[in-house]
This record gives structure tokens, C-alpha cells and sequence, in this order.
């Protein structure tokens, strides 16, 4: 046998479809056999393979064993020559694993090969091609340094940036995701230590590799699509710290004596390093869009007071400590009601600004009316300064927004889209985003064959002027007269300024990903989260404030009542800082929240719930979330804190 592929699945379901349907195509005229490993998803992804797939072989564990070890299982049973470590998250060009085959059977001093990537907008993910994690340019990665200076051959040798992507060249590691290795080499060196389980598998295996003599090969003549590109986690404190403990154990591995030390030292340095920097970027993401509007607020009320006294009331005087007390108190309410109204959510709309402006004017009024004579303040003040920060609040989106400031990016509600597949291509993908409630604006499709077709603006060839007459926002492919090796040449075309989506006719979803630092999108009729709305998030994280301040609070008269008086400060603590929720599920993973300190299962204590009733529950809770609820079930269940 040939090859032998290795999926490991962990809850991304519809990603996983697509690339077994890449795969099956790139398989046709070769003997080869797929394995998809399942670390025990909850979406569905078992059911599906069953269903759709059932040539493949599966295994199915009953917990998350980690990436490693699952690898490992289907690798003790392959019978490939070749094996290809393949993430589900992929799509991989019809003529891929032929090329692969071709250039390793013609150099036998290769060990493994890894190909080009690309995320799902197109663009080159340089984690395609890497160096080996010593000491430095473990510290640069880690730093962020090599981001500063990507074709730098002193501070980016982690990812390579000085060499070509379009050039085939020996290096140092191949990213796991893709890694068509020789299996006697495999068999010689060992397959992924199961030590790790998240990061640095790769690394570790690509090392091992290299020390027995063979080459690691950065294969450009084919490029494959990795929707979740090792750019979407880098960002997080959590991957650093992650790869930090991968590196440690690598280390640990591979290096001895004096240079263990040094090694060890550096990494932690640079871990305190990012870690300062993560703190201060996520505090400052947090306040500078109420900071700005907390400043424009003021000068606001600064000039209508300035021009009320000129103009109007000319004999007026307000003492400087009334006019401190009002205009903090009024720019405190503005900004929470501009906070509960979503005006800070992504993406930004006018209306919640105009929305949070109004009630927190109304509040202020209201309060103005509940002042004896001496307190009050004067009422015009207010309502003209309201209405020019309102003003000038609106204005400085827009300034932001023409300065490609992310957070304040104006939320496109119908995009601009063009289909390219044929008429009936065309209908199936209307019909797929009306079921999902998903609104677009449909430009119309482009024929997938060299000649237009009736009612269609074009062929496939003229994909990329189209788009442009026609200034389109997202392109999404029907792969159906389409290869999935034209969709990915047309992706790279068309540029990094549209969105790209794929269909596979005969699914029930669409996939893509809107940039490389988001992981990954998806259109599908099945399960919409309400737990995962903006605000959801919000009021959620409002509950846990507030719930634990009272908590803390009252606590010398509660702490009496609860059952784990030991951790009963601890938890609130943690409540506060965000490392945990008041209310939540436990062993589910649709979608992810906060360890919790309350379950959503009634009358816990009274009776052994079974695994399927809670796995209904969670999703129950997870579908149809309010905040309301968790006020119930910590009004219901505080005392089991």
C-alpha cells in the first residue's frame, strides 16, 4: 500500500467533511487508507463519518486522549509506505498526494515533507516551513520578536521568513498538520511522543528525523488550505504558555547539561516577557474605546456649559466641585448604558450608540428630578452635551473606522456575494443561508466552465475582474464542477480583501475563514448558540461580577450556609478575575465556557442524572441562553458553592 492518511477529529464536524471529501479526491488511482481518530467529539462527527463515509476507518476513543497518542493509534495499524499526519481542519488539491508521492519515491534521503499553506483567505501561513526552537529563537518566538522582523535571518528562524515560499528547500521542522513522512523512518525514530499533548509534537518528530539522517523538506509545488493556522492562536496567553511547556519538555529531551540551563532560563524570560505585553494590550483593549468616549463625553458637557453661561444663563455660577460631581456622574452613567447597549461589541453599529446614549440620558434626567434645588444642575447642560457626544461619539467611529481600526469596524449585514457554480449551484447555497437565517446579498454566480452560461455574469477564468466590477465582499464556491485545486488557485487570485467560503453540494454547510487570526467560520442549519452572542458574553460576565461581589459581600453571614467553606473565597476570586463562571456545564464542549462552580442540571443532589440527559441539558442551555437563567440556578444552588 501507498499511503496511509491520519485525521485527528475533536469537534469541528463540517471542517472534517470537507477534507475527507478533498482526501477521497486526492486518493482516486492511488492504494491508500484513511483513518480518522475521534477524541471523543460531541458534535456529531462520529454519526457523520458512519453515515457518509463508511469506507474509512474510524476510532472512536471515549475520552480526548491528545493529539499524540491518538495519532499513534491509527499509525500502529497503518500499512502504508507513507504516512501523512492531516488535520481535519484542511483541504487538500486533487493532484496533492500524487505530487508528494512522486518527489519523495524520487529522493530517498527525505524523510518527510511538508507542503505550502495557506489560510482560508488565501494567504501564505509562514508556519509552513520552520527552525528548530534553541535557545534564541525560541526567546524571539516566543517575545514576538519574529513577528516584528519576519525576513530577518538573526530574529526569525523560527518560522524562516528569508526563505521563498515558492522554492522547495530543506529545513529544520514541518508542522503537523501536514507531514507525509516515510513509514520506515517512522518505524526507525518512533512516531509523536505522547509526552506532549497540544504543541510540540511536530517539532520533537521533525528533530528526530533530522538526527537520523534524513531531510526535512518544505514542499512549495503543492499548497493546501489549514483554516486554523497556528497565526489564530498565537495571540493567546494560554498557546504561550502551552508552547512554553512544549519547549521545556523538548529541551528536557534533547539537550543536556549546559545547555539545558540557559535554554530553560531564556524561555521563561520570554514568557515573562509576552505574558507583561498580553496584560497590558488586553487592559488596554478593554478601556480605550470608553476611555475615548469618556474624554469626548467631557469636553462635551465642557462646551455647553462654556456657551450655556455666555449665551443663556449669564449670571450662573457652578462651583467647580458640583460641576466635578455631575459631569463624572453623567459620563459614568453614558458609559454603561453605552456598555449594556453593545456600542463596544464587534462589530460596531450606530445604533447601539444612539441606543446607550438615550437610556443613559433618560437615567440622568430621571435622577436630576429625585435632587432637592440646591443639588440640581442645570437640565439643558445635559441634554445638549448628550446630544453633541452623541454626535461626536458617531463621528469618531467613522475617523477610526477610515483608519482600519478593528474595533470599531462597521458590521456589514448583507454582504456582497458572488457564487461560482451553476444555476442550480446557485439556488442550492440560496436555500442553505435562507434555512440558516443567514442574510446576503446574492450578486449573483459565475459559471465554474470556460464559457458563460445564460443568466450568469461569467465564467471562471474571469473570477477575479468580477469581483471587482462587481465589488464583492465574500466569493463562495459550489464544489461541485469545480476541483478543489481550482478553488484554492482562484482564493489566491482574487486577493486577501474577500472572504472565501466552500460548499461541497450534498452538505448542509459551508465553510471558510475570514482571515488568518479568526479559527475558522461556518454557515449550517443545524445548531445557532445563543451562549455565544456578544451579548450573552456580556451579560453573562455582568452576572458573574455582580454575583460574586454580593457573594464577598454578604459573605460573613452566607459563608455559613455554603457547603465548601474552604474555597468559598477562593472561587469568588476567581469568579471576579475571569478564570472561572458561577454557572455552567460540566464535560460538554459545545461551546466552550469557564470552569464553573454550578452545574445546569436540576436537583443535582437528588438523583444520578444520565450521560445523554446531560449532554441535553448543556446543549439546551447553550442553545436557548439568557442570563436569566443563571440568576435561577444561583438563586436555587448558591449554597452548594
Amino acid at each position: 500500500m501507498q499511503l496511509s492518511v491520519v485525521i485527528v477529529n475533536y469537534n469541528v464536524k463540517y471542517f472534517l467533511e470537507h477534507c475527507l471529501l478533498s482526501v477521497k479526491r486526492a486518493c482516486t488511482g492511488l492504494d491508500a487508507e484513511i483513518f480518522v481518530v475521534d477524541n471523543r467529539s460531541t458534535d456529531g462527527s462520529v454519526e457523520m463519518i458512519k453515515s457518509q463515509f463508511p469506507e474509512i476507518i474510524l476510532i472512536a476513543n471515549n475520552e480526548n486522549v491528545g493529539f499524540a497518542k491518538a495519532n499513534n493509534q491509527a499509525v500502529a495499524r497503518a500499512r502504508g509506505k507513507y504516512i501523512l499526519y492531516l488535520n481535519p481542519d484542511t483541504i487538500v488539491p486533487e493532484d496533492c498526494f500524487a505530487q508528494c508521492l512522486t518527489y519523495m519515491d524520487s529522493h530517498e534521503e527525505v524523510g518527510a515533507l511538508g507542503c505550502r499553506l495557506i489560510d482560508g483567505q488565501g494567504q501564505f501561513l509562514p508556519e509552513s516551513k520552520r527552525g528548530f526552537p534553541d535557545a534564541t529563537v525560541a526567546f524571539f518566538k516566543i517575545s514576538g520578536l519574529s513577528s516584528l522582523f519576519k525576513k530577518s535571518r538573526i530574529f526569525n528562524q523560527y518560522h524562516l521568513g528569508y526563505l521563498p515560499e515558492h522554492e522547495i528547500n530543506e529545513v529544520d521542522v514541518l508542522v503537523g498538520c501536514f507531514m507525509f513522512c516515510r513509514k520506515l523512518v517512522i518505524d526507525k525514530v518512533g512516531s509523536f511522543d505522547e509526552e506532549y499533548f497540544m504543541y510540540g509534537e511536530d517539532i520533537d518528530l521533525s528533530y528526530k528525523i533530522r538526527k537520523a539522517g534524513y531531510k526535512n523538506i518544505y514542499f512549495s509545488n503543492t499548497t493546501v488550505i489549514h483554516y486554523k493556522g497556528e497565526s489564530t492562536k498565537k495571540g493567546s496567553l494560554n498557546y504561550v504558555k502551552m508552547f512554553y511547556q512544549a519547549m521545556i519538555i523538548f529541551a528536557k529531551k534533547h539537550f543536556q547539561g549546559s545547555k539545558l540551563k540557559p535554554y530553560v532560563f531564556l524561555i521563561r524570560l520570554a514568557i515573562y516577557f509576552r505574558a507583561i505585553l498580553a496584560f497590558v494590550e488586553r487592559i488596554f483593549n478593554i478601556v480605550k474605546m470608553p476611555l475615548i468616549d469618556s474624554v469626548i463625553l467631557l469636553m462635551s458637557l465642557l462646551l455647553m456649559k462654556f456657551l450655556w453661561i455666555k449665551n443663556v444663563k449669564t449670571d450662573t455660577h457652578y462651583s467647580s466641585s458640583l460641576l466635578a460631581a455631575f459631569f463624572v456622574s453623567y459620563i459614568l452613567i453614558w458609559i454603561g448604558t453605552l456598555y449594556f447597549s453593545g456600542a463596544y461589541d464587534k462589530p460596531y453599529k450606530p445604533s447601539r450608540v444612539l441606543r446607550g446614549m438615550l437610556i443613559g440620558s433618560m437615567i440622568t434626567l430621571a435622577l436630576y428630578g429625585l435632587l432637592n434645588e440646591q443639588m440640581r444642575f442645570s437640565r439643558g447642560i445635559t441634554v445638549l452635551g448628550a446630544l453633541l457626544g452623541t454626535l461626536l461619539i458617531l463621528g469618531s467611529r467613522k475617523i477610526l473606522q477610515g483608519l482600519n481600526i478593528q474595533s470599531v469596524e462597521e458590521e456589514n449585514t448583507s454582504k456582497q456575494v458572488l457564487i461560482v457554480g451553476t444555476p442550480e449551484d446557485e439556488m442550492e447555497i440560496k436555500n442553505l443561508l435562507a434555512a440558516a437565517f443567514i442574510e446576503k446579498n446574492i450578486l449573483g454566480s459565475i459559471s465554474p466552465f470556460p464559457e458563460k452560461q445564460p443568466f450568469q455574469l461569467g465564467n471562471f477564468q474571469h473570477t477575479k475582474p468580477l469581483s471587482r466590477l462587481y465589488k464583492a465582499t465574500e466569493i463562495i464556491y459550489a464544489q461541485h464542477q469545480l476541483s478543489f485545486k481550482q478553488i484554492i488557485e482562484s482564493m489566491q487570485q482574487c486577493g486577501k480583501d474577500i472572504e472565501y467560503k466552500i460548499h461541497s453540494i450534498g452538505t448542509d454547510s459551508i465553510i471558510g475563514s475570514n482571515s488568518k487570526n479568526t479559527a475558522g467560520d461556518l454557515y449550517t442549519t443545524e445548531l445557532v448558540y445563543n451562549i455565544t452572542t456578544q451579548t450573552s458574553i456580556r451579560n453573562k460576565r455582568m452576572v458573574d461580577l455582580i454575583s460574586a461581589l454580593f457573594f464577598l459581600i454578604f459573605s460573613p453571614f452566607l459563608i455559613w450556609f455554603v457547603q465548601n467553606k474552604r474555597l468559598y473565597f477562593l472561587n469568588m476570586f476567581l469568579v471576579l478575575e475571569g478564570d472561572k463562571t458561577m454557572v455552567g456545564y460540566y464535560d460538554a464542549q459545545f461551546p466552550k465556557l469557564k470552569a464553573p462552580l454550578l452545574n445546569v442540571y436540576p436537583e443535582i443532589d437528588q438523583f444520578e442524572i444520565p450521560v445523554d440527559n446531560k449532554e441535553h441539558l448543556n446543549w439546551l442551555y447553550a442553545k436557548n441562553y439568557d442570563a436569566w437563567d443563571d440568576v435561577r440556578i444561583i438563586w436555587q444552588k448558591w449554597r452548594t458553592l
